[in-house]
């Protein structure tokens, strides 16, 4: 069986970034207005080039693990508590978003995420897409009128008041509400909640999708799927014949076979040679996959063999946001917009994915969580004038120097 040469495939999780999905970003889309907003092709971009950035980080820090995100998830969470983000740090979350500020404007930016949502979940008999947003808000914290009306109106989020001093019954609140969006896929979003949490911002994703061409469950048979170069595992694979967009990219040294649903989104699998998962993994970016989508070529694949799986992952994102350039959030964070004042920092930015691909299609789900706290009093002492110095000895209390400095650079 052919199955047995295989190598483990690439999977980016795209067909929940909907950066390959028809329905997400129609690529004949005129925009009406420029000036209104980022157009699809510019935010398609962005959130590409910010999909291939975190695969890579996420890729490093789990090399033998199964990798599965939604970066559209955290990129719409982002690009929510970018809302209430002032200065620097509104600077910080954009550009690490892989925005260009010096050719767009933040209103464009967030009038495109808003359209980007209003089309994400217009109606279709033929796929599952819900994709929403919620804030989680300490019973006595008062928000700005402003960023509550922009919530709304740009990112479709209602507020829920919370009693986060009560931690537990918060968290239960938070991740039940994930699990219904995301019809039980992802049950626990938040492993800890803080009693000094003052706010939660929430993103989740559900998808689920028929193939066009479904696999026959008679068909599928156990066989063996390399691991690595030493391991071998059994799974249940699934073959199938058909035609079908198919590239063999000879210069990344790579296959791609494009899988439709019938409601016309994609799943793209991309196949390395055997040995060059992380070279292909280095070269990823927005260019090459719109090299990939003008190569893809409809093709006869006479035996089509593709494990039975379901992954799931769970991340806490603070040290790869920071590497990425996302840092000011998490220790010295202008985030005024949201109350008013510049006391709130993010604690945590977590993000939780499922996916599930069977002989039907495939169901995915993802939620990110952004938690916010007050930040302590900041106290600011600087000795520049005279002072007095006492050196105490703890166990006595003794005091074995005094003195006064009048002058540092005196001997």
């Amino acid at each position: 069986m052919r199955a047995e040469r295989m190598s483990p495939f690439l999977a980016l999780g795209l067909l929940l970034a909907g950066i390959c999905s028809v329905h997400c970003l129609p690529e004949n889309v005129m925009v009406k207005d420029q000036h209104r907003r980022v157009d699809d092709h510019t935010l398609a971009s962005s959130n590409t080039d910010f999909a291939f950035s975190l695969y890579k980080k996420l890729a490093l820090e789990n090399p033998s693990k199964n990798v599965i995100f939604s970066p559209l998830s955290v990129s719409i969470a982002l690009a929510f508590l970018s809302l209430g983000a002032r200065g620097s740090t509104l600077t910080e979350i954009l550009e690490g978003l892989k925005f260009n500020l010096t050719e767009i404007q933040e209103k464009e930016i967030h009038q495109g995420f808003q359209h980007l949502l209003q089309t994400l979940n217009k109606p279709s008999n033929q796929l599952q897409l819900n994709v929403g947003n919620a804030m989680f808000v300490q019973e006595d914290l008062e928000l700005l009128d402003q960023f509550i009306e922009d919530a709304r109106v740009l990112f479709s989020s209602g507020a829920f008041s919370t009693n986060f001093r009560n931690p537990e019954a918060a968290k239960s609140l938070i991740n039940e509400y994930v699990k219904n969006k995301t019809q039980g896929k992802i049950e626990e979003l938040f492993k800890f909640l803080s009693p000094r949490t003052e706010l939660v911002l929430v993103n989740y994703i559900y998808f689920k999708a028929q193939w066009k061409t479904r696999f026959d469950p008679k068909h599928t048979q156990q066989a063996k799927f390399h691991v690595s170069e030493n391991k071998t595992v059994e799974v249940p694979m699934m073959t199938l014949g058909l035609e079908t967009p198919y590239f063999q990219d000879e210069e990344l040294g790579c296959t791609l076979v494009e899988l439709t649903y019938t409601s016309n989104d994609s799943a793209l699998l991309i196949l390395p040679d055997e040995g060059k998962m992380q070279d292909l993994e280095a070269k990823l970016n927005p260019e090459t996959l719109t090299r990939w989508r003008k190569s893809l070529q409809p093709r006869r694949i006479h035996e089509l063999y593709l494990p039975k799986f379901s992954i799931k992952s769970d991340y806490v994102l603070n040290n790869i946001l920071s590497q990425m350039g996302i840092k000011k959030i998490f220790s010295d964070a202008d985030l005024s917009g949201i109350t008013g004042t510049s006391d709130l920092v993010v604690s945590q930015v977590v993000h939780s994915a499922a996916l599930d691909v069977d002989e039907e299609g495939t169901e995915g789900a993802a939620a990110t969580g952004i938690s916010m706290e007050r930040t302590f009093l900041r106290i600011t002492v600087r000795f520049n004038r005279p002072f007095l110095i006492a050196i105490v000895l703890k166990d006595t209390q003794s005091i074995i120097f005094l003195g006064k400095v009048t002058n540092p650079s005196q001997a």
